[in-house]
């Protein structure tokens, strides 16, 4: 089972998963606009449950494989590694500011969600899909040898 486990493309699947995120993201915004709350929360759960599975994913990756480094040379670093870095630190902030942003609405405070989602979604909009760049640019487009 362990050689299956690396067999896979834990990589593939991670950048798939913040695709699949993203969309939903902005699908769970637009049902919003339009006053359809119950696809709004639908969309939204999918695109926790979706983040989730990727954090998990994410982790075991690096478990299994450490750290991967970029083999781009020239212009391709001046825009991996800046991209890179804000994709890294906004990571690490969405995960308490999509809890903040949870917990008002499960509580039925749709005021304070509000006003936290404002904040939230555009941010956690920017990880999904530069986590999807940044697959493309490590694994895809400048392989790791």
């Amino acid at each position: 089972m362990f050689n299956a486990l690396l067999a896979f493309d834990i990589p593939l699947m991670n950048a798939t998963l913040n695709g699949i995120s993203g969309v939903l993201l902005f699908a769970g915004w637009l049902m919003i606009r339009s006053n359809r709350t119950r696809a709004h929360i639908v969309l939204m759960s999918c695109a926790l449950v979706t983040s989730t599975v990727f954090l998990v994913g994410y982790v075991t990756n690096h478990v299994l494989n450490g750290i991967i480094y970029f083999k781009g040379q020239g212009l391709s670093r001046w825009f991996y590694f800046p991209l890179l870095t804000t994709h890294t630190i906004l990571a690490v902030v969405t995960v308490p500011m999509v809890i903040c942003t949870v917990i008002p609405a499960l509580k039925g405070r749709y005021d304070k969600h509000r006003r936290i989602a404002r904040w939230t979604l555009p941010v956690w909009l920017y990880v999904s899909v530069t986590g999807v760049i940044v697959y493309l640019m490590l694994y895809r487009w400048y392989p790791p040898g």
